[in-house]
């Protein structure tokens, strides 16, 4: 047994263990295991500082999530563009490919409460049906793996997934959608490095959200993952109490780039039942890109998106730099609040065309999306105070 599963073993992951750690009483303990289900290995914990802290609220439970009952299991509606169960397949040339229900740490904002520590929705059928739907479709060229965490399975199991992956030949790129750089560092080992060179070109998204959790541990494993090959990018969550604050997000972006993982996402937190605690308003997301743009390397500045509810897919926000026309040209502000002109050039596409193209394509399922008026730009030019 590798280092990395003897801790897996060592968890927290019952209502009874929250009694004797934490003075849950046990009633409530019990409900929020059954609600979903605890697990927090000897890694994370140790991370932990105090109570409450940003890494406590990200992995022991919270009486509060037992109230939040309103909220959809399924909030971005994966089931929908499920051909099969380990598979959504919502964007036209790629797809996800859940190979497993389990992960090392069971976050408490998981937006796949429905199937994540599950045993029973995951298994080695479900992954075959998976490959067998990537084979008859041409279209998928990029595959992400995920679950549950992808790296739960042994380097054994999930190298038979990446060599049967890599016998489609119309599937490009694979993608590891994996929290254990993070939460449990040890899962990177050289064994399991030299495995991955083989079936290259493989990209690693990783999910930090906290400086704290910049740990020493983690950048050997980040450092592993890209020597090995993998570009590594993260994706963070924006939750409230946790990096809900310009200067955490800039402390935590600027360590993720010293240790070779370039920021890409930021997520607003999707409208999972027991996790609406963790929201903050949008305006907060667009306040911190605003106070990152200017301030660090563009290197350090992720999309900030929302993972639009019922299945519409990622769109990105971004905070007002474009602030109105002037004639011709177009009224700037930058990162200092200064107010810039930028002489456009004549565009001599019909306007009528611009609105065809953007907003007239069709879905893949041959649906066409509604045609929304076009604002007409105001000449005025549009003073931003400091």
């Amino acid at each position: 047994m590798e280092l990395w599963q003897e801790m897996l073993r060592q968890s927290i992951d019952s209502g009874k263990d929250l009694v004797e750690r934490f003075g849950f009483d046990k009633d409530t303990a019990d409900r929020l295991n059954k609600f979903f289900h605890t697990r927090i290995n000897p890694y994370y914990l140790s991370l932990i500082r105090y109570p409450g802290d940003p890494i406590w609220r990200q992995c022991i439970p919270d009486a509060v999530e037992l109230e939040d009952t309103n909220a959809p299991e399924d909030p971005l509606n994966e089931e929908a563009d499920s051909p099969v169960s380990s598979i959504t397949h919502r964007y036209p040339d790629r797809v996800l490919f859940l190979i497993t229900s389990q992960c090392s740490m069971y976050c408490r904002f998981c937006t796949r409460k429905r199937k994540v520590s599950d045993s029973t929705k995951i298994n080695a059928k479900h992954i075959q049906e998976g490959i067998d739907y990537i084979a008859a479709h041409p279209e998928v060229r990029d595959v992400i793996l995920s679950g549950g965490d992808p790296l739960m399975v042994t380097d054994y199991a999930l190298e038979k997934v990446l060599s049967a992956l890599r016998a489609i030949p119309h599937v490009e790129i694979i993608r590891l959608g994996t929290k254990m750089p993070c939460v449990l560092p040890q899962r990177i080992t050289p064994k399991f490095c030299k495995m991955i060179r083989k079936y290259h070109p493989i990209y690693v998204n990783t999910h930090f959200n906290h400086p704290w959790e910049c740990t020493s541990e983690a950048e050997k494993a980040c450092g592993m993952l890209a020597d090995a090959g993998c570009p590594v990018g993260n994706q963070a969550v924006l939750m409230k109490g946790v990096n809900d604050n310009a200067d955490v997000m800039l402390e935590l972006h600027r360590k993720l780039l010293k240790m070779r993982v370039r920021p890409y996402y930021i997520y607003q937190a999707d409208l999972t039942k027991g996790t609406n605690h963790f929201r903050t308003p949008v305006r907060v997301g667009l306040e911190i890109m605003d106070k990152l743009r200017g301030h660090t390397s563009g290197l350090a500045i992720p999309y900030f998106v929302i993972d639009a509810p019922g299945g519409g897919g990622k769109i990105p926000l971004l905070p007002q730099y474009v602030l109105g026309r002037n004639g011709k040209d177009i009224i700037l502000r930058n990162y200092k609040y200064d107010v810039y002109t930028y002489p456009d050039v004549e565009d001599e596409t019909p306007q009528d065309n611009v609105v065809e193209q953007r907003y007239l394509r069709k879905r893949s399922n041959g649906r066409k999306s509604a045609t929304p008026k076009m604002p007409t730009p105001s000449p005025e030019v549009v003073r931003v105070e400091k």
